[in-house]
């Protein structure tokens, strides 16, 4: 396999991204490159070299300025879709989904169609080219990227009671807007003068292949290559708008009989035929049932069987052994949800992480720890085996600070000897990859500069009214994001594997150490805690899609300024467009900030994110010994095996790598607990891997567009159910619920 065929078969960015942890895990660049090596010495092909741009079609014209009103708006617009989405996705799951692929692709159909049909009308007709699609994708990007915070800490602050009694979502509007104002752009800004870094200075010698956005490139660029890409990507196109549209309704009508064309209750089915006597609904106590959900079976096909393999043996682990064991020892608890009725009276959860501190913890309090340090120790045990690319960083965020502040002097008439030593362009590495724009095609200086501060100021403002979060807490939090940012930029550049969780959970626990000795409130420490995490993680998301976005415009020939653009037009949009629909959908379900049981929405990660942060603000909450021991084993045990598959698998070894677990998986289906997600997602890897195996060319054509019809289409349904439920007409109100457990799915 080539490297540029690991790459196409990598696209996971269009799969799920977990706002936990992104379930990928691909294989290694060099044992990929070493197998590129191998067929071209075999002489089966030629590979170019993708830490170059791509070599494009000839006879594509020149593109004067790509970033037109149609590809802005018309990329706002499908980022949208999916930011709507990940709304629905991720309060339901914990998961979230970029909009890179899907943005391509539509945005491709939409402006080819404007090209033909528009002829010469202003801002709709004209050549529509490859650096135009990259900016509808990076639009998209920026519009559809925002959701995180909505779906964990932000939530999880209305949970614990730190907005105040009785208080919702909709009260604090405005305070809403300015922190996903503040949380999306300081990353925006911060991450800026790291494309140089992150892109040319260090790309190969660290072999940051960047898979997800060198996938985006590769499928613009086969779209517009003549009469056969363009056929080509209209199939594309119409797969994932029959995809998507067959996703939507689906998610729509399935919701009025959901326990028939939804979630398939097998073992509660055997319960019902028993007589109500079986010892079936023990097993349906830990979730294990099968839902027919679109989103995940589409991320599965992205994922690959390994991550899928991961996720699942990770939830058998979890639910299927160490839950029921920790149960039957007593260790842990759960709740009985029918206690008054003899047919149910068998039926418990254990997943509740109400009362903690009060009662004997959950399976799932329990198993958040070991989790959550599996998450974080394999995470930096990645970063830390890069540890050239830490050092590389480091010198060269210096030498350019230096490098500016020394040409700020110099405009003034001014001189420093020391600025001009440690700003001096440094030597060129042989691995140094040749930036292909010139001065004026980068973005400005004082353009990041400029926001930066803005932001900085803004930010100690808003934290310290809205937030009650003091000038020097919240610089420690904006520093931490762009530490984390860094962390996961380069973690992602390798691995296509984005640890934003273990970003949150690490900035939550050093504020937790923070804020232990400043005389807070528990309330107020906690929601310093989770503010600090929103940042953290915001942040990281943001920075990290914006040197993605810088990635598939280099390779396109996109400049970085019109890339940087068009990414922040669209996270501007976003940062008005979450806060809406999150007031909309805790208008529809207020369970998701109430916390009541019965919620359409198990809302994974704000139930973990408010663990955390009573767990290190609250005296009276603790981890179970037995957990934190396991969990500085598991930690233990996924640290060695990222050095063994680092420097003990290699050269003749390199081969046993794809057999390694996905410990990020394993430790995810610890924290979420719902094996139904990593059950969805094993069918969908399994059917990609079979796919792929007897028609590689249909899969190349379809597969992605197949998986993001699915995963966008399901999250815009579940908008859509968010405004019948308003409207009290949605399957939950006026639907059956036949075949479900207690009659309620």
């Amino acid at each position: 396999m080539s490297e540029k065929e690991v790459v196409q078969q990598g696209a996971a960015d269009s799969a799920a991204r977990p706002h936990d942890e992104q379930p990928t895990e691909k294989t290694d660049l060099k044992d990929e490159a070493a197998k590129s090596d191998k067929n071209e010495s075999e002489g089966e092909i030629e590979e170019e070299d993708l830490y170059k741009p791509l070599l494009m079609d000839a006879n594509i014209p020149h593109e004067d300025d790509p970033v037109t009103v149609r590809a802005i708006v018309v990329g706002c617009i499908l980022g949208s879709l999916v930011c709507a989405s990940n709304l629905y996705l991720g309060l339901k799951t914990g998961f979230t989904f970029s909009a890179n692929i899907f943005g391509a692709i539509f945005g491709y159909g939409i402006l080819k169609f404007f090209e033909k049909a528009g002829g010469k009308i202003p801002l709709i007709g004209g050549f529509f080219g490859p650096q135009e699609n990259s900016i509808v994708q990076a639009a998209a990007t920026g519009a559809g990227g925002t959701g995180g915070i909505f779906v964990a800490a932000l939530p999880a602050m209305y949970r614990l009671g730190v907005m105040g009694e009785g208080r919702s979502p909709r009260d604090d509007i405005g305070a809403i807007f300015t922190i996903t104002l503040v949380a999306s752009f300081i990353g925006l800004f911060y991450v800026t003068p790291l494309r140089r870094f992150f892109i040319v200075q260090v790309a190969r010698e660290l072999k940051l292949l960047f898979p997800t956005p060198t996938a985006v490139a590769l499928t613009i660029r086969s779209m517009h290559a003549g009469a056969a890409g363009s056929l080509e990507a209209m199939k594309k196109l119409k797969c994932l708008a029959i995809c998507f549209v067959t996703s939507m309704i689906h998610r729509v009508v399935s919701t009025y009989a959901i326990g028939i064309l939804y979630d398939w209750h097998i073992f509660t089915w055997f319960h019902i035929w028993s007589g109500y006597k079986s010892w079936a609904l023990n097993i349906e106590s830990w979730g294990w049932y099968f839902e027919w959900t679109p989103a995940f079976i589409g991320s599965g096909i992205l994922i690959g069987l390994n991550p899928a393999i991961s996720m699942f043996v990770g939830s058998l682990m979890a639910w299927g052994l160490i839950g029921p064991l920790l149960v039957h020892y007593g260790e842990c608890i759960g709740i009985q949800l029918a206690p008054d009725d003899p047919k149910w009276d068998s039926y418990y959860s254990f997943a509740s992480l109400k009362n903690l501190g009060k009662v004997t913890p959950s399976p799932r309090y329990w198993l958040l720890w070991p989790g959550v340090m599996v998450m974080v120790c394999s995470s930096m045990a990645e970063l830390f085996v890069q540890y050239k690319a830490i050092w590389a960083g480091v010198k060269s965020l210096w030498n350019h600070t230096c490098s500016g502040i020394n040409y700020a002097l110099e405009k003034r008439g001014k001189q420093s000897a020391f600025f001009a030593k440690h700003g001096a362009p440094r030597e060129k590495s042989e691995h140094a990859v040749e930036d292909p724009f010139p001065p004026e095609q980068q973005v400005k200086d004082w353009m990041w500069i400029v926001g930066l501060l803005a932001c900085l100021v803004a930010g100690i403002l808003i934290f310290h009214f809205q937030w009650e979060m003091n000038g020097g807490l919240t610089i420690l939090a904006i520093f931490l994001a762009f530490l984390f940012s860094f962390l996961a930029i380069q973690i992602g550049a390798v691995t296509d594997n984005t640890p934003l969780t273990a970003a949150a959970k690490a900035s939550q626990l050093i504020f937790g150490a923070a804020t232990s000795n400043g005389n807070y409130s528990v309330e107020h420490a906690q929601k310093l805690n989770l503010v600090a995490g929103a940042l953290a993680s915001g942040g990281a998301d943001t920075a990290t899609a914006l040197v993605s976005d810088f990635r598939t415009g280099f390779l396109i020939g996109t400049p970085p300024i019109k890339q940087w653009v068009a990414q922040a037009i669209g996270v501007f949009v976003s940062v008005w467009l979450g806060p809406g629909l999150f007031v909309l959908f805790t208008t529809a379900y207020p369970c998701i900030w109430n916390g009541d049981d019965h919620c359409a929405f198990s809302v994974p990660s704000v139930s973990a994110w408010a663990a955390v942060a009573q767990a290190v603000t609250d005296p009276n909450v603790s981890i179970p010994l037995s957990s934190g021991i396991f969990a500085i084993v598991m930690g233990v045990i996924s640290v060695i095996q990222v050095v063994v598959r680092h420097f003990y698998l290699v050269g003749e070894r390199e081969k046993y790598r794809e057999w390694l677990p996905n410990w990020g998986a394993i430790a995810l289906s610890w924290v979420i607990p719902a094996p139904v997600f990593a059950n969805a997602a094993l069918l969908g890897a399994i059917i990609a891997h079979f796919w792929r195996k007897y028609s590689m060319r249909t899969w190349e054509i379809y597969g992605y567009a197949v998986a993001a019809g699915f995963i966008a289409g399901e999250g815009f349904g579940g908008v859509i159910n968010a405004v019948l439920t308003i409207l009290k007409v949605d399957g939950y109100t006026v639907g059956t619920h036949i075949a479900c457990p207690l009659n309620e799915c």
